[in-house]
């Protein structure tokens, strides 16, 4: 068992992201590789949760493209990310904002929160 968990700090101590939650709008910046040339996609929506924690933690970005909602979890500790931006800081009341998913329009948008 102290052996599983000493792997686990040892992957998880590799990764630095910025911190970020749920209804925060960030770009995360995923490696694709196709063949054997690698390059960087950039996938730019709101975090709609963080589920679970330590080397299985993820968060699911969505993002509307052309009027359709599209969503993308990825590994919170998945080498294949390069970069994670935060843009903007979100001010909403859950920790898993699935509401979002049937509101359309203007309504959709997540009020900003005035950092300092």
């Amino acid at each position: 068992m102290d052996k599983i968990k000493e792997l686990e700090k040892s992957l998880v101590a590799n990764v630095e992201h910025p911190e970020f939650k749920a209804g925060d709008n960030v770009s995360v910046h995923y490696k694709i590789k196709e063949g054997n040339k690698e390059r960087i996609q950039i996938f730019k929506g709101d975090v709609i949760q963080i589920n679970s924690t330590g080397v299985n933690k993820t968060f699911t970005v969505r993002k509307i493209s052309n009027g359709v909602g599209v969503e993308r979890i990825f590994p919170y500790f998945s080498p294949n990310i390069a970069q994670v931006e935060v843009h903007k800081v979100g001010k909403v009341r859950r920790a898993k904002i699935f509401y979002i998913r049937e509101l359309k329009g203007k309504a959709s948008r997540i009020k900003e929160k005035i950092v300092k």
